[in-house]
């Protein structure tokens, strides 16, 4: 490997590991798989790198090999359980009041455990559009699809969430995983 795409590659990493990261671990709910698809989207960069040509954003780019690695990942493992609750053991407290630290980490729960519940296409979108704040553009670009039907999906998703929930779904996202 040339230095050039090593250093390259060593910059890429930095700027956008913590994004791609953030979004494998919604999308999975286990660190341990976030960490190895991480791994695994930046050793396919690091095999593809030379054939970016620019047409889109670098993070737009690497978050459509991560949602591929994603749903590689969910169709290999669909009948184990995706999700584990030793994400919420990462979350710094914001406030250190235990009482409201606690009712937030137990929404923050509530919500994650309706998302598992959804199809995953439909959790790909509300996890880009309500976690990570893409807007329907980037999110439509991420996953290759048409601006209308992330909005329909995205609509589809929160009513989804709504029903599991008992509330406005897009409330509980927003209080639930504002950081």
């Amino acid at each position: 490997m040339s230095e050039d795409l090593s250093e390259r590659i060593g910059v890429i990493y930095e700027a956008y590991y913590d994004d791609i990261y953030h979004f494998l671990l919604y999308f999975t709910g286990r660190q341990e798989d976030a960490e190895d698809m991480v791994q695994e989207v930046f050793s396919r960069l690091l095999r593809i790198l030379p054939k970016y040509d620019g047409r889109v954003a670098m993070k737009t780019w690497l978050f459509s090999i991560a949602k591929h690695i994603a749903i590689d990942h969910y169709r290999k493992q669909k009948w184990q359980r995706l999700f584990s609750n030793n994400w919420l053991s990462i979350m710094k407290s914001k406030e250190g009041l235990p009482e409201s630290e606690f009712e937030a980490k137990e929404e923050v729960q509530r919500i994650k455990r309706a998302l598992q519940k959804i199809k995953p296409h439909l959790r790909i979108i509300v996890i880009l559009r309500y976690i990570k704040e893409y807007s329907v553009k980037e999110t439509a670009e991420v996953l290759e699809i048409p601006e209308t039907k992330v909005r329909v999906d995205c609509h589809r998703g929160l009513k989804a969430l709504q029903n599991i929930l008992g509330e406005s779904a897009e409330e509980g996202i927003a209080n639930g995983f504002a950081r």
